[in-house]
């Protein structure tokens, strides 16, 4: 039996296009296509699915219950990219015992973290 795997995940939004172009500008997907009325942004293997939902507010309450970690292989040049579009930090870049980490406010209130492990974390996991 195949085990299952984790292939996407779904970001609702209540201005999803705003959303799905924030994503777009700040974190360059391999691709960012529309499949059956989801944008859908591909990272690496893992697939972002942006939608609308009637059940939602406009920003996230609770912000902390998942962030969306990306992995990167230049932290300061996705935090510039970020800074070019204006971005709330919760937390700006720092070095974590050689590895860079900084978490990032979506236009939703969500939490996004930029990390760029260093060799000897990458080895360790």
């Amino acid at each position: 039996m195949k085990r299952p795997s984790l292939d996407s995940i779904l970001l609702a939004s209540t201005d999803p296009e705003r959303l799905r172009a924030w994503y777009a500008a700040a974190l360059d997907p391999e691709e960012n296509t529309d499949v059956d009325g989801y944008g859908v942004l591909k990272f690496g293997g893992f697939h972002l699915l942006i939608d609308s939902r009637g059940d939602i507010s406009d920003k996230n309450p609770e912000p902390g219950r998942m962030v969306l970690n990306f992995d990167v292989a230049d932290a300061r040049a996705v935090v510039a990219r970020l800074e070019t579009l204006g971005v709330t930090w919760l937390a700006e870049l720092e070095d974590r015992h050689g590895s860079q980490f900084a978490t990032a406010i979506d236009p939703d209130g969500n939490y996004v973290q930029i990390i760029q492990l260093s060799d000897e974390h990458r080895a360790a996991m």
